[in-house]
């Protein structure tokens, strides 16, 4: 079980430095989207299989989540 937690933080450092890029913000404000959105809820109890989804569809998932609460939806 050790490692499959290891497997899902190495793709979550994947996301963050994804978020961080598309974002052009520091890895720990990355860290802050990353870890304050709702998805990653979901990716980290493997609801629906969210983790088996690419590193880029989740990171552009979590930056639309993003960009759509700042809207006020």
């Amino acid at each position: 079980m050790e490692a499959n937690r290891i497997i899902l933080d190495m793709k979550y450092a994947r996301i963050i430095e994804i978020i961080a890029q598309r974002l052009n913000i520091k890895t720990e404000s990355a860290m802050d989207v990353f870890y304050t959105s709702p998805l990653f809820e979901l990716i980290d109890k493997g609801v629906a299989d969210m983790h088996c989804r690419s590193d880029q569809y989740l990171a552009e998932e979590i930056i639309a989540e993003k960009e759509n609460n700042k809207d006020g939806y």
